[in-house]
């Protein structure tokens, strides 16, 4: 005699795997991070070995003492010049990586990414407008413009891409940030070249690069990225639903209006700030965002949170990268998630393309 398995039966298991797999993933970040960590205060022009680096670290402690047998030059290396450059890294990686999550998630577009849909275009704008026309020369004078210029990009976008009859379909919000972005990009360069001398001191920001990044910056921006992070953790619910489609969010009690001004607050914070840190990085979204989604799945919780490790790790990869492939200089991180993020754009629109077939 025949029997079968209740469903019930057959779902708890899976349901048992699936959250050990995402609680593997989100270890193996962890450790990612971690390793990621200890080679930005260890790889530079002046190598620290890495066990000079937790000496060093040890010392900061409460109750630390300091790090007998270092070479004083090697702690500078460490405190003055990379921890302000790595804590810069883990600020503007995990709003970037969140951010990538969110907009993938709310506008349902596997190919949106904040630089991508001409959200940081926005704010290197208005960085450059602040700095050309406010006089404003320090970098935590930057954020507000940056926040502005994110958050007008972000309407503009939606508003031309959700216009029409066939509005806000994934490739025409595509298309309409990449022109957005490649307009507010040629106003920029037009705004930096009329006055190089003026812009000296935004032109390694301009092209995304942690080099000199100080204390200041970050310390202004950090608690904007975690509120932005907080608020991305709190929608991840209602996400998870709109991101089903409307009609299924609305039959569920979900307010997609609502959702979708908070995620706009979200990519704003995110953003806005991790741009007026680092600069515009390119692509970090796109691929964070999959990756992680590769990973824990669909959940938007378990997205946002892998992806708030995994931004960081890329950003902070690409940097020491950048530092070993052209000694005694080094190329800017955004250049190299640049170098590796257009192939992963190719990958995932031929994706999308087969699967439209």
């Amino acid at each position: 005699m025949a029997t079968t398995t209740p469903p019930g039966v057959v779902r708890a298991p899976r349901a048992a795997a699936r959250t050990r797999r995402r609680v593997a993933g989100l270890v193996v970040a962890a450790v990612l991070l971690a390793v990621a960590l200890l080679l930005s205060l260890a790889v530079g022009a002046r190598p620290v070995a890495l066990g000079d680096v937790v000496r060093v670290l040890g010392g900061l402690l409460p109750g630390g003492a300091a790090p007998a047998g270092v070479a004083p030059a090697d702690v500078a290396a460490v405190l003055d010049l990379r921890l302000p450059r790595t804590a810069a890294a883990l600020v503007a990686g995990a709003g970037l990586g969140v951010a990538g999550a969110v907009v993938q998630a709310v506008t349902r577009n596997p190919l949106a990414d904040p630089g991508i849909l001409g959200v940081t275009a926005g704010s290197a704008l208005a960085v450059s407008i602040a700095v050309g026309f406010a006089g404003v020369t320090a970098a935590s004078g930057w954020l507000w413009f940056s926040f502005v210029g994110a958050a007008l990009a972000a309407v503009t976008v939606s508003l031309v891409g959700g216009a029409g009859r066939s509005g806000g379909s994934p490739a025409r919000l595509t298309l309409s940030g990449i022109a957005l972005g490649a307009v507010l990009s040629g106003i920029t360069s037009s705004i930096v070249l009329a006055d190089p001398r003026r812009f000296d001191a935004v032109r390694a920001w301009e092209v995304g690069s942690l080099a000199d990044r100080g204390w200041g910056p970050v310390a202004t921006v950090a608690p904007f990225v975690v509120v932005g992070i907080v608020l991305a953790l709190l929608v991840s619910r209602p996400l998870d639903a709109v991101s089903l489609g409307d009609d299924h969010a609305s039959s569920v009690g979900v307010s997609v209006p609502l959702v979708r001004v908070a995620a706009l607050v979200v990519v704003t914070l995110l953003a806005g700030g991790a741009t007026a840190v680092v600069g515009p990085i390119a692509f970090l979204g796109l691929m964070v965002a999959h990756s992680a989604r590769g990973v824990v799945g669909a959940s938007q919780p378990w997205t946002i949170g892998l992806s708030a490790l995994l931004g960081p790790v890329l950003l902070l990869f690409a940097d020491v990268l950048g530092r070993v492939v052209a000694p005694p200089g080094e190329l800017a991180a955004g250049l190299v998630t640049a170098a590796i993020g257009a192939p992963v754009l190719i990958v995932v629109a031929r994706r999308m393309t087969g699967g439209a077939r």
